[in-house]
């Protein structure tokens, strides 16, 4: 049987549904998986033994230039010649159901009351209900296993195995920083919107309250400022170089515990069974599923998932006093 799983961007969402291909493999051995995803994503889903081929486009290239838009269709037309017996959006967006319609005429997605943009439904063959406020991974879950009539059950997903991989030299090019006399700790710093964001002063107060080597992964010049900021006034805190996507994944893989933001890198850790504390402002904490050492605080602000609001800063309200007091029990378990 061949598949194709669309899941273009962005990196938390990747993250998020690629737990289903281990899933996909027990139950349908024979199964060839394909993945299409933007070419800048592509890593996050490298060394995956399940996945057969990581096949990419640029869509966002289009933006730039609407004419890469024939380019690309030709590209996806070629991939197509795979023959794909099923193709399962997970995306649920128009750019991402033409792109499943362009590679095969049998499409499984999200139907018109179940995603944001409803006309991605109409270029479906088999379109599945799935309310659009549910849990994230919930949504991936259920939509998988309809789409191929397999059995997934949230137990099941709960006791997943690791599904992000990385060579050995990933893990050598981040494994000077790893100390073995103290716990390692990951501070996840970013994220897409500032409201999103902890303040920095406050990881400050966390930092120096753990007896840990704490470690600090950035993406952009801003998130590289309030690393510097956070390493200045801590002692035990320690700002990385410029490391690669799958040198994060080596490096999350490898510590005792993940402090960050509702963001990508955060999810890493839920994705590899590393305990973590996710921190929500303006965003829904349904974007996981809480387990007993991947951890949730939550903001007092209502989100309306359906219109998120990027003026909430709430997110400073979350006390650095019980942030500290579930990383110490994390530590222990």
């Amino acid at each position: 049987m061949k598949i194709a799983i669309v899941k273009l961007s962005a990196l938390g969402d990747i993250i998020h549904s690629a737990f289903i291909v281990q899933f996909i493999k027990r139950q349908i051995p024979d199964a060839k998986i394909d993945w299409i995803i933007e070419e800048g994503f592509a890593s996050i889903l490298e060394h995956n033994p399940d996945i057969d081929t990581i096949k990419t486009v640029k869509l966002k290239s289009i933006k730039k230039s609407f004419f890469n838009i024939f380019k690309e269709i030709k590209k996806i037309k070629t991939y197509a010649k795979e023959n794909y017996d099923i193709v399962i959006d997970l995306q649920g967006l128009t750019k991402s159901a033409i792109t499943s319609k362009l590679l095969s005429s049998n499409v499984a997605g999200f139907d018109k009351d179940s995603t944001r943009e409803s006309i991605a439904a109409k270029f479906y063959t088999k379109k599945i209900y799935i309310p659009y406020c549910e849990n994230t991974i919930e949504r991936y879950r259920v939509l998988a296993a309809r789409a191929l009539d397999i059995e997934m059950s949230k137990d099941s997903v709960m006791d997943k195995e690791p599904y992000l991989f990385y060579a050995p030299e990933d893990l050598e090019s981040v494994s000077e920083f790893l100390v073995k006399d103290k716990k390692n700790i990951v501070f996840v710093v970013g994220s897409t919107w500032q409201s999103r964001i902890y303040p920095k002063e406050q990881l400050v107060t966390i930092a120096n309250a753990l007896e840990a080597n704490i470690l600090i992964p950035f993406g952009n010049q801003s998130e590289y400022e309030d690393a510097k900021f956070i390493e200045k006034n801590c002692k035990n805190v320690t700002v990385l170089p410029k490391i690669s996507l799958n040198a994060l994944k080596a490096l999350i893989s490898n510590v005792e515990l993940l402090i960050g933001n509702d963001t990508g890198p955060s999810y890493i850790a839920w994705a590899n069974n590393i305990p973590s504390i996710t921190l929500f402002g303006p965003t829904p904490p349904t974007r996981i599923y809480e387990t007993k050492i991947n951890k949730v605080l939550k903001s007092p602000s209502h989100v309306d998932p359906y219109k998120l609001n990027k003026n909430d800063f709430s997110i400073s309200e979350i006390k650095e006093e019980e942030i500290i007091k579930i990383a110490k029990e994390l530590l222990h378990v």
